[in-house]
């Protein structure tokens, strides 16, 4: 006669975990969380339990979990953010750069909720390489803006941004306010702005891009420089950010 199969481990709330299923714990609490997923009983952005709490869900040891919950982020279904917990993840943002690139305008296209932080403001003058790129005499004073750009409440940028203080005195103000560049520059009495230049590479996030990111220590990031102009091609921007490389897949028009 065959022996009984072994109660399941988990609480009456979850799914059980077998022991001599001949799948192992991992695989089943994987296996588990993603159907959740899957069937939207755990909605992007919502933070899973701590690991204890899981551990103690399915009955297992923190080294188990930690196994099923990296198997579910090389899958890019969560990601982990340092320092906050593990969240289920939303699919990567679509994130087209064209002529008229704007983060507002592309986030609420894809139907989710965008934000922009000032997280720090200075005044510095232009570095020869900064001037030559800003079509600037050297040394001319520079607004220095460092923000974050956040979608659905979760980081997915950190930007540098430096522009003519003396053409946009009160700019850092007004992007503190308004959280937009658009809105920011209409204040000035510039009404419209174009990308002139975009460059996109590869790169490992440095120590404090990673920390506002909540990425983990090695984590890939997607770097844009870019230089956007004023109607008549006089540039206004140069632009330095730093993408979560899980979070935003980058676009580029044709033609």
């Amino acid at each position: 006669m065959a022996e009984p199969s072994p109660p399941p481990l988990a609480d009456d709330d979850g799914p059980a975990v077998v022991r001599g299923s001949g799948v192992a714990a991992w695989r089943q609490i994987a296996d588990a969380l993603r159907e959740e997923i899957a069937g939207g009983l755990v909605a992007a952005g919502t933070r899973l339990p701590t690991e204890a709490e899981l551990a103690r869900r399915f009955a297992v040891n923190r080294h188990t979990l930690r196994r099923a919950v990296a198997a579910l982020a090389g899958e890019g279904l969560v990601r982990a953010d340092q320092g906050r917990g593990t969240f289920v993840a939303a699919p990567p943002l679509a994130y087209p750069i064209t002529r008229r690139t704007r983060f507002t305008a592309a986030v609420v296209a894809a139907a989710r909720t965008p934000a922009r932080v000032l997280l720090d403001a200075a005044i510095e003058a232009a570095t020869p390489a900064l001037a030559r790129r800003l079509a600037l005499p050297a040394g001319t004073p520079l607004h220095r803006l460092e923000t974050l750009s956040i979608v659905d409440g979760a980081p997915v940028a950190v930007s540098t941004g430096w522009l003519s203080a003396e053409r946009f005195p009160d700019f850092p103000a007004a992007l503190a306010e308004t959280g937009s560049y658009t809105a920011a520059y209409e204040r000035a009495g510039l009404a419209d702005f174009v990308r002139l230049e975009t460059r996109i590479r590869a790169a490992v996030a440095a120590p404090g891009d990673a920390r506002r990111l909540g990425l983990a220590d090695g984590a890939a990031v997607l770097v844009q420089d870019s230089i956007d102009g004023d109607g008549d091609g006089r540039p206004l921007e140069c632009g330095h950010a730093r993408f979560a490389a899980d979070r935003v897949e980058l676009t580029v028009a044709g033609g």
